[in-house]
């Protein structure tokens, strides 16, 4: 009884530095409102540039468009994202070829995170979350905007694609417990 017990311990011991070891890696990050906030925060010498707030804004537009989450009516995205930060997905309506009304919230300000694997910099659109602060269309938390710090990577990992898919409904919502939901651990503070 007492050798199994050690063996036991042991294990545990061996897989909780396993564990430790894959823990999520942090990356530097800055928040902005827009891109005028971005250029004026750029210096040559720092991990962004001018260059890469031009392009990692361009970025995050796209990302918006692709990975904003959509809902069927304006009163549920404003249930999920603050009154007034919601607009009609102009892609899913008549000239978009859509077939009705379909709300996505506003792209607030965006998230640019130094180069990951040694590339350029990276960006993410960022929403408004009804209870305050704001989100990445994975879920990802930010306290602010206008702040920098340490996020993790994971931040920075494309949401699905929900442009052209069907939009949610309050039912979708209540199942996934609100928007972002799958992300609520990760909040994030950038702190500054």
């Amino acid at each position: 009884m007492k050798r199994s017990g050690h063996v036991a311990l042991a294990i545990l011991g061996a897989a909780a530095f396993g564990l430790a070891g894959c823990q999520e890696t942090a990356t530097d990050a800055a928040s902005f409102p827009d891109l005028d906030s971005c250029l004026k925060a750029a210096t040559q010498d720092g991990w962004f540039t001018a260059d890469d707030c031009r392009t990692t804004f361009a970025e995050a537009e796209l990302l918006h468009d692709e990975t904003a989450p959509r809902y069927d009516s304006a009163a549920l995205c404003e249930e999920q994202h603050g009154e007034g930060n919601c607009q009609p997905d102009a892609s899913a309506g008549p000239a978009g070829g859509g077939g009705g009304s379909i709300f996505m919230p506003l792209m607030m300000g965006y998230l640019l995170g130094s180069a990951l694997s040694g590339g350029r910099p990276v960006a993410q659109p960022v929403f408004g979350r009804a209870g305050g602060g704001y989100s990445t269309p994975a879920g990802t938390g930010i306290s602010r905007l206008g702040a920098s710090g340490k996020v993790p990577t994971e931040a920075f990992a494309k949401a699905p694609v929900t442009k052209g898919q069907p939009a949610m409904t309050r039912a979708t919502v209540a199942q996934r417990g609100g928007f972002g939901t799958t992300g609520a651990g990760r909040s994030t503070s950038t702190g500054g």
